[in-house]
């Protein structure tokens, strides 16, 4: 199931909302059968979570979101680093929150407010109906690779690109705007 959705996520095949609901079925399944690993083996359950964000998500696009008016003063190599350190960040805390996931019912909710642009940046909402209700909503893009991917989520509400962004903002004041300093303190 996750090889057929990495190779065929393209956007000319799958919207973006097709490719981001592959890709949240993929990952809600993963993690419901990798949960029994969180407290015995954590990297071999991160290491499936990963695996599954690896299809949908553009790391790379995700640190240029965070980085946001940094991200021109940094070099390629320091763009590539951050998004490794979010590629791990989103991986504990995207894996960590799904431990608690028991099969709630995933519903996808109708655009708010659709291009006419088919290749412009989507918001797919969605919602993890339950006990209680999570929304969920991933802002896609189409690649250089010409594939709908992730860059950016908010979660209840909260947009997480814009936290972390505030979090790299107060790292970069703080260590007089030394980036590898800002990667070398991010927690």
């Amino acid at each position: 199931f996750i090889a057929l959705f990495s190779t065929s996520a393209s956007a000319q095949e799958l919207s973006a909302v097709e490719t981001a609901e592959l890709g949240v079925e993929t990952l809600l399944s993963t993690a419901a059968a990798s949960k029994q690993y969180f407290l015995s083996d954590r990297d071999r359950y991160f290491g499936e979570i990963e695996s599954v964000l690896n299809t949908f998500v553009d790391f790379n696009a995700v640190a240029t979101v965070v980085m946001n008016r940094f991200a021109g003063a940094a070099s390629d190599a320091q763009k590539d680093r951050f998004a490794n350190i979010l590629k791990s960040t989103l991986t504990r805390f995207y894996g960590a929150s799904l431990v608690s996931y028991n099969g709630e019912k995933l519903v996808f909710l109708p655009p708010s407010n659709p291009s006419a642009d088919p290749r412009a940046d989507t918001v797919v909402g969605m919602e993890l109906r339950g006990d209680t209700n999570l929304q969920l909503q991933y802002q896609m893009f189409i690649n250089d690779d010409d594939q709908w991917k992730l860059k950016n989520l908010s979660l209840a509400g909260i947009n997480l690109g814009r936290q972390y962004f505030t979090q790299f903002s107060a790292l970069m004041a703080k260590h007089d705007n030394d980036i590898d300093a800002v990667l070398d303190n991010w927690k």
